[in-house]
């Protein structure tokens, strides 16, 4: 009881630290995954565009990703950018969050769209479309709408893969959390209140993608 009324505590004495903590949250999880969903459609589209150097260099992309952790291609694009370019620390981070879920959404774009019949295709070609014009108009929204769901889950976990981006030295949830530890030498508390915050983050976003799916659902 007593552990239970100390977190109560910490968690509405620590409110407006952690509130400048989530901002940062949001705001590089929102630029990051804009970012990150450009590049997985740029790189959705040579995989499927059937030019064999293309094809590579997507493949190669999605391979880098795959196969190192997140946290390495943070550091790695962190002290790269910064020594090369003097950006600032927040698009850094943005850059590395992009760079890694840029790779996934790149799949779950590219299996949308393989998965919308090849008649369609054909129909935009019998009304005179370019390759182009079929794609933006006809196939692409279809693509969209089957993808929300795989999308919805890799944004969720987008904001949670964010968490990372404190170990370069951003004060987000997480990193406002261990400073916060850090100080008082009282890690737990702490830990359970970012966790509080990030679940809430998750339920909004999930009952979100739900009601986007259900008017999806009725629409069709």
């Amino acid at each position: 009881m007593e552990s239970l009324l100390h977190f109560f505590d910490v968690f509405i004495s620590s409110f407006d630290v952690f509130i400048d903590g989530l901002w940062i949250t949001f705001k590089l999880s929102v630029a990051s995954l804009i970012i990150a969903f450009i590049i997985g459609l740029f790189f959705a589209i040579l995989k499927i565009s059937n030019i064999k150097i293309l094809e590579w260099i997507a493949d190669a992309y999605i391979w880098i990703v795959r196969g190192t952790p997140l946290i390495v291609q943070i550091f790695i694009l962190f002290y790269g950018l910064t020594d090369i370019l003097l950006i600032p620390m927040f698009w850094a981070g943005v850059a590395g969050l992009a760079f890694h879920s840029g790779a996934y959404i790149a799949e779950i774009i590219r299996g949308a769209i393989q998965s919308i019949d090849k008649g369609q295709r054909e129909a935009g070609s019998s009304l005179g479309m370019s390759k182009g014009l079929t794609m933006r108009r006809i196939i692409l929204p279809q693509a969209f709408r089957r993808a929300v769901p795989s999308l919805g889950n890799q944004f969720i976990i987008g904001i949670k893969d964010s968490s990372l981006v404190s170990f370069i030295g951003m004060q987000d949830l997480f990193g406002v959390a261990s400073t916060m530890g850090a100080n008082s030498f009282d890690y737990l508390p702490y830990f359970f209140t970012v966790a509080v915050y990030y679940l809430l983050i998750v339920l909004v976003l999930t009952l979100a993608v739900n009601k986007i799916e259900k008017k999806l659902a009725a629409s069709d």
